[in-house]
């Protein structure tokens, strides 16, 4: 790491120090961001974290930049109102997999078709880490939990696939405990004008004994090893579907370059809705419309 590089590290520290567990794999996450945001060298100022409840969304209390953290499962409706209000803002989600794909299923799957240039990184550890353990949208079949004592019954949901056919324009997949490549996908995944989803393995050392680092370890290789086109679609959708023992791709499955959602608005066009003056806007009409 260059020394610039390391000192906006030193500026991107939050005062409050994680109390994740030893080995959690949030903390590689964390690294990851911070790393990506250094590198990019954005002003904190022009910047913000958001991210809903679960160990994982106290991200934005440990990164010294603008943060919001709001309700369980409602990332996206925050982080597509800050966006909306100023354009100009990088705007990265954090959230759980339960937190993106369970109870905030319905958002992510309507963010996402929209294409609002706003960068996902979701902290999958198929596991409800935060509540003792209970199984998540991306628990595997027979996971046996606290909630599920005789094995999870359904399959789990493929957050990539979901991706990929419900329009998001960046669809990758990371790994916690390999930094540097997340740090690249993350990266990748800011500049990428449009709605990018990075899907990160996370080990939960506490509660989710078969996803463990040396699981994945074992069982996930790269794309780009293997030559894949990232803006083929069709070979997409069959590598999101790969999961097998080891044989499980991590890296950038898909990028799409098209319009975004704010691009659709002309009143954000020349600048920021929240640079607009309305001080001399009159809503006596529609107040009147209220009585």
């Amino acid at each position: 790491m260059s020394v610039m590089n390391r000192s906006r590290m030193d500026e991107l520290t939050g005062r409050e120090v994680p109390t994740w567990c030893p080995g959690c794999g949030d903390f590689n996450i964390l690294f990851g961001i911070k790393s990506a945001l250094a590198e990019l060298d954005i002003p904190r100022e022009d910047m913000v974290l958001v991210s809903g409840i679960g160990c994982g969304s106290k991200l934005p209390h440990f990164v010294n930049t603008y943060g919001f953290e709001g309700l369980h499962g409602r990332v996206l409706p925050v982080a597509t109102g800050i966006k909306l209000a100023n354009n100009k803002l990088t705007v990265i989600g954090v959230g759980g997999d339960g937190d993106a794909y369970g109870i905030g299923g319905n958002h992510f799957l309507h963010v996402i078709r929209r294409n609002l240039d706003i960068t996902y990184i979701v902290q999958n550890n198929a596991i409800y880490g935060l509540t003792k353990g209970q199984t998540s949208p991306t628990s595997m079949q027979g996971f046996k939990s606290p909630s599920t004592p005789s094995g999870v019954l359904e399959e789990p949901v493929n957050p990539i696939s979901m991706g990929i056919a419900g329009g998001a324009t960046y669809v990758a997949r990371g790994f916690a405990y390999d930094p540097i490549h997340l740090k690249k996908l993350i990266i990748d995944g800011i500049k990428h004008k449009g709605f990018s989803l990075i899907d990160v393995f996370q080990p939960c050392v506490t509660y989710n004994k078969i996803n463990t680092v040396d699981w994945y370890k074992e069982n996930t290789y790269k794309l780009e090893d293997k030559g894949h086109d990232p803006t083929d679609r069709v070979q997409a959708m069959k590598k999101a579907e790969e999961w097998a023992p080891k044989s499980v791709p991590i890296g950038l499955f898909y990028k799409e370059d098209k319009p975004t959602y704010e691009q659709g608005l002309p009143q954000m066009l020349d600048k920021p809705l929240v640079k607009h003056d309305i001080s001399n806007v009159d809503i006596s009409e529609v107040l009147e419309g209220f009585k």
